[in-house]
């Protein structure tokens, strides 16, 4: 095996280290060696760890005297202390199925069964610790205007006060979001279905103005604004009238000012009796004449007073 000559004088000063200054050394040792380590200059195998037996020493006259140094002979009400068995299985006894807990052997891997030791061994504990604790004086039982130390401090609690505040605060905010969101979907129901009654009652009065153009009622009522949507019965009676009626005012009219429809050319002819009808001729109206009151006839002309151009025009000549 090879050794390099740096760990040789490592070695050798380790070897002139006094006895007192010897775990400071040991320390400065140790971070050398392993600077040695990381610069490769150790190899595998050099080192060997060796496993210390570890000696075990039972000695029981030392337990035996610090034993009697924690133990104190002190009344029963100052250690509270009891070792029982747990009770009876009253029901199981009944069956015939389990025997007393005395002599029962408990399975530690079934966990019913251990569980229920441990309480038949609490009720033996209370049945024997109550009749003791009523002996010397001791109450079991909690006052009415008993008031016990919190277990956390006010400080926690008034953390915990203001987390739950503002989740409160966090929940009355989403339902307040919830409910106008709401209401906006209602308003705008609402809104759809006015626009919705605006447009029929429009259509209504619409309907009712080309009844009463056309004569089929002589009814002002839809004027009012509060005209009903017409029944079928109405209806049907206005169409029964439009029937039997006859012709509307409107088109009366129309028939006596443009005919009764067939041939219009030739209408303005002259016939034997309107060439022989001069009953309607007045000579001064053709002739040009002036009529009574002054007026001018439509032949003759009349004198207007020249425009503005042709008035400059004959003050240059003049």
């Amino acid at each position: 095996m090879v050794i390099a000559r740096e760990t040789m004088a490592l070695v050798e000063e380790d070897e002139m280290i006094s006895e007192e200054s010897e775990d400071e050394n040991s320390e400065l040792s140790d971070s050398k060696l392993q600077e040695a380590f990381a610069k490769g200059w150790l190899k595998p195998g050099m080192n060997l760890l060796v496993d210390k037996s570890k000696k075990f020493v039972n000695n029981v006259e030392g337990l035996k005297h610090c034993l009697k140094d924690l133990k104190k002979d002190l009344p029963w009400v100052e250690r509270l202390d009891l070792t029982n068995r747990p009770v009876d299985d009253v029901f199981a006894n009944i069956g015939g199925k389990v025997q007393s807990g005395n002599n029962r052997e408990v399975d530690a891997d079934d966990d019913f069964q251990r569980e229920m030791f441990f309480y038949r061994q609490a009720q033996a504990t209370v049945l024997e610790a109550l009749p003791l604790l009523n002996k010397h004086n001791v109450s079991t039982k909690r006052p009415d205007d008993y008031f016990a130390e919190m277990a956390k401090s006010d400080q926690h609690m008034q953390k915990i006060r203001k987390k739950l505040l503002s989740k409160q605060a966090m929940l009355e905010k989403s339902e307040k979001a919830k409910k106008i969101r709401e209401q906006r979907k209602f308003g705008k129901k609402v809104q759809i279905e006015v626009i919705q009654k605006r447009q029929k009652e429009k259509k209504a009065m619409m309907s009712s103005v080309k009844k009463y153009q056309k004569g089929m009622t002589d009814k002002l009522d839809f004027l009012e604004g509060d005209q009903k949507p017409a029944s079928k019965d109405a209806s049907q009676s206005s169409k029964k009238a439009l029937n039997n009626k006859g012709p509307s005012a409107k088109r009366k009219y129309k028939d006596q000012k443009f005919g009764f429809g067939g041939k219009k050319s030739g209408k303005k002819w002259n016939t034997k009796e309107s060439y022989n009808d001069v009953s309607s001729f007045r000579a001064k109206v053709a002739h040009g004449k002036e009529a009574k009151g002054g007026k001018k006839g439509k032949g003759r002309k009349q004198n207007k007073r020249p425009g503005k151009s042709a008035r400059r025009k004959m003050k240059s000549r003049s």
